[in-house]
């Protein structure tokens, strides 16, 4: 990674892709900014006709963020597994071991960092809130119409743009109370937590309806309807590697035909044939 100073051209790099494909497998540009000095940036962009699987990862001199503004993340550091949605990013810190995953023709951006974003300190691993000026940043940065000048001012702006709290998540993001999306990143990082409407409203001290409310001025639909949609988008993840009853039991399913029923209503495939079909979806 002693790269120069100036944007870089696209180049390939060693990520293992799940499923062998017959085009090209993997995608990955790569751009530097002011590499060798403290305040540098080294930006991955990644996509896959596959599942991409950035496996047994630890950089000793490295700091890494790995966000997604398409699709879930699959995190994995010491025992501790843990789901990481489009609003946030999985964290780690150099020297710590991790493993990332993400589903088949997904975009992914890994950030390699000299420094530790102020709010990061202390936090070996985990998943970090990414407020919206810095999800446009990190996309703004990747591609090579941009200078270095500007890279290196948005860099400080991403790094900014960070929290790795509750707290954070919902002053990021929230236009309504916050409630539903506190909701929301919990089952993000657990998507197979039974809890209804009513305990969550009950954990938060106020009423189902305002929690519904929340719910729709949010993201325009209720509670049920997002569940949903993180389990499905979740799930994506981890069928490359798990049986589908395995999944299925993991993102919160009381039962596989259940599971099939909702990814294929979802998709236009069973989680069964996804291996087979999920660069085409």
């Amino acid at each position: 990674m002693s790269l120069g100073g100036q944007p870089m051209s696209p180049r390939r790099h060693s990520v293992s892709v799940t499923e062998p494909v017959t085009t090209d497998p993997l995608w990955c540009e790569e751009y530097g900014y002011g590499l060798g000095r403290t305040g540098g940036i080294l930006v991955l962009k990644y996509r896959s006709a596959g599942a991409l699987e950035f496996g047994e990862n630890r950089q000793d001199f490295l700091h890494q963020l790995y966000w997604s503004p398409d699709g879930m993340l699959s995190s994995r550091y010491g025992a501790r597994t843990q789901f990481v949605g489009q609003r946030e990013a999985f964290w780690a810190h150099r020297a710590v071991t991790h493993e990332v995953r993400a589903a088949d023709r997904q975009t992914v951006y890994r950030l390699c960092l000299r420094e530790v974003p102020a709010a990061l300190g202390g936090l070996r691993a985990g998943a970090v809130s990414v407020n919206p000026e810095a999800a446009r940043l990190i996309q703004a940065i990747a591609r090579r119409t941009c200078d270095e000048s500007e890279a290196l001012a948005a860099r400080t702006r991403i790094m900014a743009g960070l929290g790795p709290t509750t707290a954070d998540f919902v002053g990021h993001h929230a236009t309504g109370t916050g409630f539903a999306l506190t909701v929301a990143r919990a089952l993000s990082h657990d998507p197979g937590d039974e809890a209804g409407l009513a305990e969550w409203a009950e954990r938060l001290h106020v009423s189902v309806k305002t929690l519904q409310r929340d719910f729709e001025r949010e993201f325009g639909m209720p509670y049920s309807k997002v569940r949903t949609k993180l389990r499905l988008s979740t799930s994506r993840v981890l069928l490359e590697t798990r049986p589908v009853a395995d999944v299925a039991h993991r993102v919160g399913y009381s039962s596989p035909s259940a599971f099939i029923t909702a990814f294929t209503k979802e998709y236009g495939c069973t989680p069964g044939r996804y291996a087979g079909r999920g660069h085409e979806l």
